[in-house]
């Protein structure tokens, strides 16, 4: 009678177990598959379909900053509309960057990437990396401003059919969104690399600056 007892008490301290941790997974709100690095600017973003423009997650040779460059990017030429009207109607008012509102670049910007089809993910590449850190390190180090290779090696290691370099930002959607306003720039020269359909690869390096304290080099290749 007693183990028969003992054998009860047991299976209802485990069925109590059991009804507390299902209470506690009901509970509690559902964790996102997916969480955005555009969040902020709208839940839209935390869609699962996005996850496949996270294309730099697992690459060991980059770091956080340049691995969520690349995400965003890809974010921006997988739905360049949305990017439009989430990202670029609400980036300026969260910068200290306020004379941006009415400027035309800005303006111009909204209209291409309003009206754009969607213009494919890019993957990360070694040797595209390898170029941009090259030349992102020695221009650090100079505080050069450009695209002329300094020395031999960064030379050798070049590899790239287009190169953008953003100075004095060190966050990844502060460099892109400087790029892709190109502010000042007649020919949006950056832009339109960034958001060209053509490329499907590439490299991206953000290093100190002598100067402007932080410079990013962003090389594509087909």
């Amino acid at each position: 009678m007693r183990l028969e007892w003992k054998n009860k008490v047991l299976q209802l301290v485990i069925l109590l177990g059991l009804t507390t941790t299902l209470f506690s997974f009901t509970s509690n709100p559902p964790v996102p598959l997916y969480v955005s690095p555009l969040a902020a600017f709208s839940e839209e973003w935390n869609d699962s379909k996005y996850a496949i423009c996270n294309t730099a997650a697992n690459v060991d040779y980059l770091n956080e900053e340049e691995k969520s460059l690349i995400h965003i990017l890809n974010l921006a030429r997988t739905n360049p509309a949305l990017f439009a009207n989430t990202v670029i109607t609400k980036y300026v008012n969260t910068t200290d960057k306020k004379y941006l509102l009415k400027n035309k670049y800005l303006i111009s910007l909204f209209a291409t990437m309003k009206n754009l089809k969607a213009t494919g993910i890019l993957e990360p590449d070694k040797k595209c990396f390898t170029s941009a850190s090259c030349h992102a390190e020695t221009s650090g180090l100079s505080g050069y401003v450009g695209h002329d290779r300094a020395n031999n090696k960064c030379e050798k290691n070049s590899y790239y059919f287009g190169e953008c370099c953003d100075y004095g930002h060190d966050k990844a959607l502060d460099i892109l969104m400087a790029l892709l306003i190109d502010e000042n720039v007649s020919s949006l020269g950056h832009r339109k690399i960034c958001l060209d359909p053509s490329y499907k690869t590439i490299g991206v390096s953000i290093q100190p600056h002598k100067i402007y304290r932080h410079n990013a080099v962003l090389d594509f290749a087909y």
